[in-house]
């Protein structure tokens, strides 16, 4: 079915504008899969900020030059479905690698991050990468852990003081009894 040169327009725009502010990008087969199936994974894509398109190449093409994601335009061959990562650079990675495992005609094709073109098998290092709550967590874990420590090495002679004490008073009720 043609599209109209305005349609066509407003489609590499919108896929521009998305590409330019995304942190990744995932690009798989979605040959065999039902409406169903793609209006859920459809779903999840929104619920976890993800932008979720089916884009002509010649269009997709387009759309990602002069963003990060150029380096995508040789390997854009095939009916593609490209997922935009817009709140983390994970998010992307860990939709379309986790509906993947239950659907195996979504068929994971590329990968981009930082204006690099990743292999599929990336997926998985992309989708450990924490969320921005769980890199805050871990950052603040390790500014806490040296002045925690530095704290228990404060209050370790008086610490041991006590406990001396503690086991002399311990001793003589011993002696007495």
């Amino acid at each position: 079915m043609a599209i109209k040169l305005e349609d066509k327009q407003a489609i590499v725009a919108e896929v521009a504008a998305v590409a330019a502010s995304a942190h990744s990008a995932v690009a798989a087969e979605y040959r065999g899969l039902s409406v169903l199936k793609m209006t859920e994974l459809r779903k999840q894509a929104r619920e976890g900020g993800v932008y979720l398109r089916v884009v002509r190449n010649t269009l997709a093409r387009r759309a990602v030059s002069g963003t990060s994601f150029e380096c995508m335009q040789s390997a854009l061959t095939g009916p593609l479905l490209l997922a935009f990562s817009q709140e983390e650079p994970g998010a992307a990675a860990r939709i379309i690698k986790d509906f993947a495992k239950t659907n195996d005609k979504l068929v994971v094709k590329f990968v981009s991050v930082s204006g690099q073109l990743l292999p599929a098998s990336d997926i998985e290092k992309l989708a450990k990468l924490p969320t921005y709550e769980q890199a805050i967590s871990q950052l603040m874990s390790v500014i806490k852990a040296p002045i925690s420590k530095f704290v228990q090495t404060l209050a370790e002679p008086q610490a041991k003081l006590v406990r001396t004490i503690a086991a002399v008073r311990d001793q003589k009720e011993q002696q007495v009894a």
